[in-house]
């Protein structure tokens, strides 16, 4: 592949696979050959219109309300470069670095496909910032997901303009000096350029998808979370009975199910049920039900999403075949605003139903085990507020899965009177997808004690493995102890397996 690139933007589509790729840094990427002729091409049609002075939105005239103002050509550069100083109005905490990796690469995808009217330097510039480590400091909030996510995007530009701050190597650096200490230099956006860049979806797509790409293992982490939990209470094998799910006809159930047997085989501690108990509580019985709804809907978005992802969301767009250059609304971001909110919805499910299988965990009348998994009870606490700690995650995944596309508020003017709100439910989602993270975790971590407790009993032969492999970050709890490392290195461990 050219220049030892493991990826071309713009000669192949981008997946999200490719994206988790992209997001941990494990790929190098470049632009093709065809990319280039591509925007080539359409930078040609822009300066054709502009030599004949015909008025083109964002190329020659204002922005917004200021559409009808038409500037003159000698200041058509300072126009791109007011741009982006005056929408780089961004706040709150900084994107971390995989989302904005993920921004780079798709706002190069969206220009490589020639329809934006750009030089190719802008694609190639973005490209190499992403290999060479370069990455914006994005402030998460200012953007409405309509007319593009301006703000977040602007401040992209900044960086390539030379402006702004960018991290390198985990240094944080004003634009210039990040942009010279990885040997590149900023470029002078052209007419129409600055508003290519900053003119897109990109960064809520970026939410959508890191949201997406962590709740797609969650979901399956979750199934070996419920059978480590079903060791834990020495529960009932039954509802994992395929033929339970077969009539039912959900496959992504029938998998969930499967899942958790699988889990479960061989288990000593399950290989004789206890006969005073006929049906254990919702939160193991119904799990594959559960877990099968949220992973059916999550694979559903991936077309929606890798669509997204691929498309062109920028305004006005250039058409090199014809010469015309159409005023359209691609920026609106509403398939990713209704994505990202059934997102966290799916999050809070995963993570409310464990929080209930591990208060089953410490629950000694359903374990049989003490009180809070704990020997000593009262003179130690146990996982009583390694639980709490789940309840206050869980409530707020609930406050965030308050839809963020029902909303709008007209801005600029009103001439932008209908807005999606996608990237404030692309940021709900990630929050949501970082809280159900840990609360998954500590429901392993209490199923492991639970375990320990039964020994010498053992799993099934997976749980087995995972039991090890976590005991090596967490030892068992055989009094208290500082509860928060045990936590955080529980996750770090969930975080890590690929599921």
């Amino acid at each position: 592949m050219a220049s030892g690139a493991d990826f071309l933007i713009g000669d192949m589509p981008l997946g999200l696979s490719w994206l988790d790729h992209v997001a941990r840094a494990r790929v190098k990427l470049g632009i093709a050959g065809g990319a280039k002729e591509r925007m080539e091409a359409a930078r040609e049609v822009v300066e054709s219109v502009l030599a004949g002075g015909q008025p083109v939105y964002g190329v020659n005239t204002g922005f917004g309300r200021f559409s009808e103002v038409r500037i003159d050509d000698e200041d058509l550069g300072r126009l791109q470069e007011n741009l982006i100083r005056s929408h780089a109005s961004g706040v709150g905490p900084d994107l971390p670095a995989e989302i904005v990796r993920m921004v780079l690469i798709a706002k190069a995808t969206s220009l490589a496909r020639g329809y934006s009217g750009c030089r190719p330097e802008l694609a190639e510039l973005l490209v190499e910032m992403y290999n060479r480590g370069v990455l914006p400091v994005v402030p998460a909030h200012g953007s409405v997901g309509a007319s593009g996510d301006l703000a977040p995007l602007a401040h992209v530009a900044l960086v390539m303009m030379g402006e702004g701050e960018a991290d390198v190597d985990g240094e944080r650096l004003p634009g210039a000096e990040a942009l010279a200490e990885a040997g590149l230099e900023p470029i002078r956006f052209g007419p129409k350029e600055g508003l290519s860049i900053i003119n897109g979806t990109q960064v809520s797509a970026a939410l959508a998808a890191h949201a997406w790409l962590r709740l797609d293992r969650l979901a399956r982490a979750a199934d070996v979370a419920c059978a480590w939990t079903v060791e834990g209470v020495a529960g009932l094998t039954s509802p994992f009975d395929p033929r339970v799910h077969l009539v039912h006809g959900h496959a992504c159930a029938v998998e969930s199910a499967e899942a958790i047997r699988e889990a479960i085989a061989g288990s000593e501690i399950l290989a004789n049920e206890r006969a005073n108990r006929v049906q254990d509580p919702y939160a193991i019985r119904c799990a594959p039900q559960v877990h099968g709804a949220v992973r059916e809907v999550i694979d559903n978005m991936h077309q929606t999403l890798e669509t997204e992802l691929n498309g062109v969301t920028d305004n006005p767009l250039v058409f090199a075949a014809t010469g015309d250059v159409i005023s359209g609304g691609n920026f609106h971001a509403e398939p990713l605003a209704l994505i990202s909110d059934q997102l966290a919805v799916l999050g809070t499910e995963l993570a409310s139903i464990s929080e209930r299988r591990t208060f089953l965990l410490t629950d000694a009348s359903i374990t049989g085990l003490p009180p809070f998994l704990v020997e000593e009870g009262g003179l130690n606490s146990g996982f009583m507020l390694h639980h709490v700690t789940q309840a206050s995650l869980v409530s707020a995944c609930k406050t965030l899965s308050h839809p963020a596309s029902v909303d709008t508020i007209p801005t600029s003017g009103g001439r932008e009177d209908h807005v999606s709100m996608a990237t404030w439910a692309g940021f709900k989602a990630c929050e949501v997808a970082d809280r159900a993270a840990t609360v998954l975790a500590i429901e392993m971590l209490a199923a492991a004690q639970a375990v320990d407790l039964r020994a010498p009993l053992a799993p099934g032969p997976k749980i087995g493995e995972l039991h090890k492999s976590l005991r090596e970050r967490v030892p068992v709890l055989e009094r208290d102890r500082y509860a928060k490392p045990d936590i955080d290195a529980a996750r770090a461990w969930l975080l890590a397996q690929e599921w």
